[in-house]
Order: C-alpha cells, then sequence, then structure tokens
C-alpha cells in the first residue's frame, strides 16, 4: 500500500527524511480492526516527529499520520480515536495512562491507504460530517474541546483569549469557545488571519502581543514563548492559562512574580479522551459547527502540504487523500 513514512530526523531539513512509497499492508490482530483510510490531516505533531522533537530516532522508519476516517472492515463509516491506551491506567481518562502513544508515535500512523487500530478507537463517523470533516477533527478539535470544558471549564460570559490564530487547534477553539457562549479574543501576525478569526466569530483579533480591551478569564495557548508573557499580561487575577503546544519554543520566562501574585493557574492539556470526542460530536451536531479546511492535497503530494505548515501558510487543516482514486461516500470497495 501506498504510505508516507518518516525514515530519518532533521531539525533543519525534517522533509528529506519523509519518503512516499510501498509498504506493507497492516496485517489481522486481535482486538484490532483495519480502517481504509479515506481521508487523513495533517499535525504539527507530524512534522515534530520529523524534526526529531520528542520521536526517539530508534523507532524510526514509522508512518506519519494522526488522524483517520474511512471505512472499517464491514464496510461501516468511521473516524479513529488517536489516543492507544488503557483508561484503567489512567483512572478512567487514557490520556493520563502512562503508556499512552498517539498514532504515528510506537504505532503506524494514518498516512496510508490502510491503517490498523484497537477496535475500541474506532468510532461511528455521523452521516452529516463528510470524511474530510472526520479526519479535521481527532487531533485539533479533540485537543481543542478537552482544554476548553475539560481543562479550563469555561462557562457562557467567559473571555477567552485563543493566541495564534490560523492553526488548526487555534481555529477549532475559537470556533467551540464562541458556540459555547463566550466572548473570544485572537491573535495572529496575519491581518488575514485576524479577519478571518472575527468572521468565526471573535469579538476581537489584534496582532500578536498588542493589549486586549480587557483582561480574560481563560488563555488557550499552543504558541508558547512567543506568546507566553503576553498570555500572562492578559489573563484576570485567580485567571486560567491552559497548553496544549508550544510551536515557538518550550522555555520562556516563567515570571512566577505574576503567577502567584494574581493567583493564575497554570494547566497543562494532551489529546483527548474517547468520550471526549463523542462529546464533541454531540456539540457539533447541536450547534451546526463545522471545521476550517484549507485545502485537500493527495497523499503523494504531502511534502506540498508540511511545506504549506512550515511556511505559516494555512488557516485550519489540510487533509489528505491516501486513495488514488476515493470513492463516493457510502460505497465503500
Amino acid at each position: 500500500m501506498l504510505a508516507a513514512t518518516a525514515v530519518s530526523q532533521s531539525a533543519t531539513d525534517p522533509l528529506a527524511g519523509l519518503v512516499v512509497g510501498d509498504v506493507p499492508e497492516p496485517g489481522p490482530r486481535p482486538g484490532w480492526s483495519t480502517v481504509r483510510v479515506m481521508s487523513s490531516s495533517l499535525n504539527m505533531h507530524d512534522l515534530w516527529t520529523l524534526r526529531g522533537v520528542g520521536h526517539p530516532p530508534e523507532r524510526l522508519p514509522v508512518v506519519l499520520g494522526c488522524d483517520a476516517a474511512g471505512y472499517d472492515e464491514d464496510g461501516n463509516e468511521v473516524l479513529v480515536h488517536p489516543v492507544i491506551a488503557d483508561a484503567d491506567a489512567g483512572l478512567g481518562d487514557e490520556t493520563l495512562d502512562p503508556g499512552r502513544a498517539l498514532l504515528s508515535e510506537q504505532h503506524d500512523g494514518a498516512f496510508a491507504e490502510y491503517l490498523s487500530v484497537p477496535a475500541r478507537n474506532l468510532i461511528p463517523k455521523p452521516a452529516w460530517l463528510t470524511f474530510d470533516e472526520a479526519a479535521c477533527l481527532p487531533v485539533a478539535w479533540g485537543t481543542a474541546y478537552r482544554m476548553l470544558f475539560t481543562r479550563a471549564g469555561i462557562r457562557a460570559g467567559d473571555r477567552v483569549l485563543v493566541q495564534g490564530a490560523g492553526g488548526g487547534v487555534a481555529s477549532a477553539a475559537i470556533k467551540l469557545a464562541v458556540a459555547a457562549g463566550a466572548v473570544v479574543y485572537a491573535t495572529s501576525r496575519s491581518a488575514q488571519k485576524r479577519a478571518q478569526a472575527e468572521s468565526w466569530g471573535a469579538r476581537r483579533a489584534v496582532a500578536t502581543g498588542e493589549r486586549l480591551p480587557e483582561r480574560v478569564d481563560v488563555v488557550v495557548e499552543t504558541v508558547g514563548e512567543a506568546t507566553w508573557s503576553h498570555s500572562l499580561r492578559s489573563l484576570r487575577p485567580g485567571g486560567t492559562v491552559v497548553i496544549a503546544g508550544a510551536t515557538s519554543g518550550t522555555n520562556p520566562p516563567a515570571d512566577l512574580g505574576r503567577v502567584f501574585y494574581l493567583q493564575q493557574r497554570i494547566l497543562g492539556s494532551t489529546g483527548c479522551t474517547r468520550a471526549e470526542l463523542v462529546a464533541l460530536l454531540k456539540l457539533m451536531d447541536a450547534t451546526g459547527l463545522r471545521p476550517v479546511i484549507d485545502r485537500a492535497l493527495p497523499l503523494a503530494e504531502i511534502h506540498k502540504g508540511f511545506q504549506l505548515m512550515i511556511d505559516g501558510r494555512l488557516t485550519g487543516k489540510l487533509v489528505i487523500h491516501p486513495q488514488s482514486q476515493p470513492q463516493p461516500q457510502g460505497e465503500p470497495s
């Protein structure tokens, strides 16, 4: 089968280690199911793997891709919960299992024509979602859902700042927070992305680092060093920063004096549980929310997709089609 595989890592030339070619199809495995992948989507996690961040070289080669939607072995339309873990080991929360693994970390991922995952990780795809839309949800939208509702516990009327409008998690967080009745502010270096954030319902989008009209209850952080000081300064006393990524660096000045004097809370968040992904689908059904898709590319052009991500030229998600001739929905082979 055709797949996109990480064969080497480089901090300066990550795409040199990405190879598109034939690999063996996954074989049968007790308790696991094989999915015919119709759509997948790019995540920063894939780029970090190619750069050698958080992924040991001894786990190469590995098929990349954390998100997938397609057909199970019985022809049912499914999307894949990408966290492979034991919920019992996480005291009921699989994201807290010390042995958890996201697809493409310890098991081959979704940039392939076929994918093997535990049967528990399959979720029926609602008919109102296309395969492309479904493939955008598990990592980016699931992460944003957990950050906002499980970790930060936002409520209607809360003031929420989303740093770095335009990324997959950030665009999801803006739309989800607006749907929950929050007043949303956003930042971006790009005037085009600021305008896009306001079109999604943000009350105001400002240039990165610019002062907000008011202090906020919650900051959604995925940028890291470049926005960290602004996040703390924008937060009201007793407010919360919830962080699920640090694309610009992981070691900003801590500013501990501000944190303890203003009693600010810093919460980490990683991925989402299967139950949270199902809850996200229910929220989307109730509100009509849909993911923001920048474009779709065939698997053979995945290098182009990664370069767009590296250059910061995406607004929302980039979808990958592993099948050379995708079939219409509802007509599995």
